[in-house]
């Protein structure tokens, strides 16, 4: 936007100094010429005014003779002719009195007043000698125009020295309101980048450029800090629903267990159920907590090595996958880079692996794949379990739709929820020969992302 505008204005500014400069010099440069050539024509009236005190009245030649020589003296060429055509005196110099301007002098003496040529860069002027009277001969005067385009190429000169100064004032006049304009755009666009990045902190300046930017900027601030207050407030709802839900149920735990040794067995068999119903009921109530805490989270993307995360989670969960005889492994696939929340895919790949190590038959296998491609990356769990009808699948996703003996229904929909957060999602698929592969799809790491600073993450209560 920067350099558009800066581009936009300073072609207006020139468009406008060419409309007024080009004008003006043309209009100076002809009113030179029309100048020179009335001072050339003056300056030969003056010549013939004394030439015709000799030719006309008889008098003494001097007063064409001082003529003449002040012309000469000022550079100018001077020739003086008879009646009959003939050389009277003239100047050193022979512009005036060579045999091109000699023929000027006859249409004169013929009657036809003031004649005009303009002979290489020299002006030249033939005017009759006498009036009402008679005409007693002709004045031929030529001057050099040299002062003349040496002076109108100053003229241009001056002006195009203006109209670049013209045109550097209005490229910093430009550069400034460009500045102006883009720079607080720039900075609100900045500002919510960060926003949605999870810096719920991230303001805009509502104190720079124009009033409508300025709007702009405190309306998006007022909702930044609503959204801040929102999420905030939803976190402390979390902890206080962790805080006051988590102590009763341990507590009632506790006094069931105390019972337990001091009734008779059938008293103690419904005590055992209770206990279970209450476990039930603090994983129950532990997935309602994570589902709490992914969608109050606003992730900060970062680069992530997703082939490096996937071999630190099967060296996790390698003595759980080894106590019930199921092989675990990570299949090597190079440097693959991921785009999304610290910590977000080390706790999508614990529920997919934690579900796939449940549904793999003892002595079966459990793989992690990861790969990159068109700037994606693809996590991909296979195990070789039962597999999932396609009703099943379409539910997987969904809250409670799955509840096992030791889980809620909430792991994969927690994994879409936070594949969802950073831009990606999850897919399920049967596995070639038996079993079920989960994907999670997410954006690539950008190729200059890794030099920038990450902020705090915002997942963690």
């Amino acid at each position: 936007m920067t350099r558009r505008i800066f581009w936009t204005f300073l072609a207006l500014i020139a468009v406008l100094l060419v409309l007024a400069v080009v004008p003006l010099g043309l209009s100076m440069a002809s009113n030179e010429r029309a100048s020179f050539r009335y001072g050339t024509e003056n300056s030969a009236r003056l010549v013939s005014s004394a030439a015709e005190e000799l030719l006309g009245d008889q008098d003494s030649p001097a007063p064409m003779n001082r003529a003449i020589a002040a012309a000469a003296a000022q550079g100018d060429c001077a020739g003086v002719y008879g009646s009959a055509g003939i050389l009277v005196d003239s100047t050193a110099c022979r512009q005036a009195s060579g045999a091109a301007t000699r023929a000027m002098a006859g249409p004169v003496l013929a009657g036809a007043g003031l004649v005009e040529a303009q002979h290489g860069d020299w002006l030249v002027a033939a005017v009759p000698v006498g009036a009402s009277g008679g005409i007693y001969g002709a004045v031929v005067f030529a001057r050099s125009a040299d002062s003349l385009n040496d002076q109108i190429t100053a003229r241009w000169g001056w002006l195009s020295l203006i109209g670049i100064l013209a045109l550097a004032l209005g490229a910093a006049l430009a550069v400034w309101l460009a500045r102006w304009v883009s720079r607080p755009l720039a900075a609100l666009g900045q500002a919510a980048g960060h926003l949605g990045e999870g810096s719920l902190d991230a303001r805009a300046p509502a104190d720079q450029g124009p009033q409508e930017v300025r709007e702009l900027a405190g309306t998006f601030n007022r909702m930044a800090a609503r959204t801040e207050a929102l999420v905030h407030g939803h976190r402390a709802w979390v902890a206080d629903v962790s805080h006051q839900l988590r102590t009763p149920l341990a507590a009632l735990r506790l006094r069931l267990d105390l019972l337990t040794g001091d009734v008779d067995e059938i008293a103690a068999a419904e005590l055992g159920g209770a206990q279970g119903e209450i476990a039930r009921l603090s994983r129950l109530l532990d997935g309602l907590l994570a589902v709490a805490r992914t969608e109050a989270a606003v992730p900060r993307p970062e680069p992530v090595r997703a082939d490096r995360v996937a071999s630190e989670r099967v060296t996790a969960w390698d003595p759980v996958a080894a106590e019930r005889e199921i092989t675990l492994t990570a299949v090597p696939a190079g440097v693959v880079r991921a785009y999304l929340g610290h910590g977000e895919l080390e706790q999508m790949l614990d529920n997919i692996v934690a579900n796939a190590l449940e549904a793999a038959t003892d002595g079966g296998a459990v793989r992690i794949e990861t790969s990159a491609r068109s700037g994606r990356v693809s996590v991909r769990v296979t195990d070789n379990g039962p597999g999932m009808d396609q009703a099943a699948k379409d539910a997987a996703l969904e809250r409670f739709s799955r509840p096992g003996p030791h889980g809620n229904g909430l792991g994969l929909a927690i994994v879409s929820r936070l594949a969802a957060g950073n831009g990606g999602h999850l897919r399920l698929y049967d596995t070639p020969g038996g079993g079920l592969t989960v994907e999670i799809d997410l954006p690539a790491a950008p190729a200059r992302h890794g030099s920038r600073k990450s902020l705090p993450v915002l997942n963690e209560f």
